[in-house]
């Protein structure tokens, strides 16, 4: 398949994600499309080595930064590499497109100028991809619909359901509302009037309510929110996660034995952390658009970028696109 790579996206583009890029031709063999200025690009390029792998430049004379406001820039910047890379999905040159870039962007780009949503999507949703002891948990939406109506819920609920069938294999997805509570009727008005829409819609295998434990724990293999609130939740859980791994560290480095115990333990860290760190993951789809779009932390580093690509074979793989399209027709 061919994969474009947004080489202008992440917080210290082009490094990390040329060298991402490498990473994933390098693994999978497919032809990867690196967009942005061809000087840079190239420059970047030559630091590797690249025998044998398909790997192809597109030039793009701008960049949507992180600091732009994203309708402002979507607008301005025809020529930057979000325009440039999503086009080449858009017009069948290309099978998705990765980028670590600005989230804002990305969602402009691509709902008003490019890729446009899949027709009988009403919005699009952010996604991310959560791991728990024993996979992962589809969280939809994270921040592109702070205000939602229930029937945007609903929908984010089938692309989501369809995602974490298709591309990540799981079958028959539990689908979760997240609420205060799990019992019915718990929630706010947006929750209430939802779960009827939910516990009624066709091929969802909806649960029920559910609260950010069952999220963690493996309860649910998807859950839906609106964005304000499912925003909220990924930095709680990021900010969390962080902090716990910030005491552990402390905590054994404040004595001799504790510091033995702790290099003794070291291999069993080192795993755990691995499955909880994004980076893993890579990036997470942006649902209801026209195309595969896989976006990545701004922080992503080049083995972030390469599991997104991952993340987007998964989805070219699974048929995505064309079971969501099928779908709302």
């Amino acid at each position: 398949m061919r994969i474009v790579v947004d080489a202008m996206g992440s917080d210290n583009y082009p490094g990390p994600d040329v060298e991402g890029a490498v990473l994933a031709a390098r693994e999978w063999g497919d032809e990867i499309i690196l967009v942005g200025d061809r000087n840079r690009v190239e420059a970047e390029l030559a630091r590797h080595d690249v025998a044998g792998l398909n790997i192809e430049i597109v030039h793009a004379s701008q960049v949507i930064e992180m600091t732009d406001k994203p309708a402002e820039s979507a607008k301005a910047k025809t020529d930057s590499s979000m325009h440039v890379g999503m086009g080449l999905v858009r017009d069948g040159k290309a099978d998705a497109y990765v980028t670590a870039g600005n989230t804002g962007g990305v969602l402009a780009v691509a709902t008003l100028y490019t890729l446009k949503r899949i027709p009988g999507v009403r919005r699009p949703a952010l996604t991310a991809i959560y791991p728990f002891l024993h996979g992962y948990t589809v969280a939809a939406d994270i921040g592109a619909n702070a205000d939602c109506r229930p029937e945007y819920l609903l929908q984010f609920a089938g692309m989501a359901s369809l995602y974490a069938e298709l591309a990540l294999g799981i079958e028959q997805p539990r689908v979760g509302l997240l609420s205060n509570g799990e019992e019915e009727g718990k929630g706010n008005q947006l929750v209430k009037e939802t779960a009827p829409l939910m516990r009624q819609a066709e091929g969802l295998n909806y649960i029920g309510n559910v609260e950010p434990k069952e999220v963690l724990s493996g309860a649910t293999d998807v859950v839906i929110h609106d964005g304000f609130t499912g925003n909220i939740l990924l930095k709680s859980i990021e900010a969390t996660a962080s902090m716990v791994r910030k005491l552990i560290e402390s905590e054994i480095r404040a004595g001799l034995v504790t510091t033995l115990g702790g290099l003794l333990a070291y291999p069993a860290f080192r795993r755990a952390r691995r499955r909880i760190d994004p980076d893993e993951i890579g990036g997470a789809p942006l649902l209801g658009v026209n195309g595969v779009v896989i976006i990545g932390h701004g922080r992503s580093n080049a083995v972030a970028i390469k599991n997104a690509v991952g993340q987007a074979r998964k989805a070219v793989q699974g048929g995505v696109i064309e079971a969501m399209r099928a779908r709302f027709k």
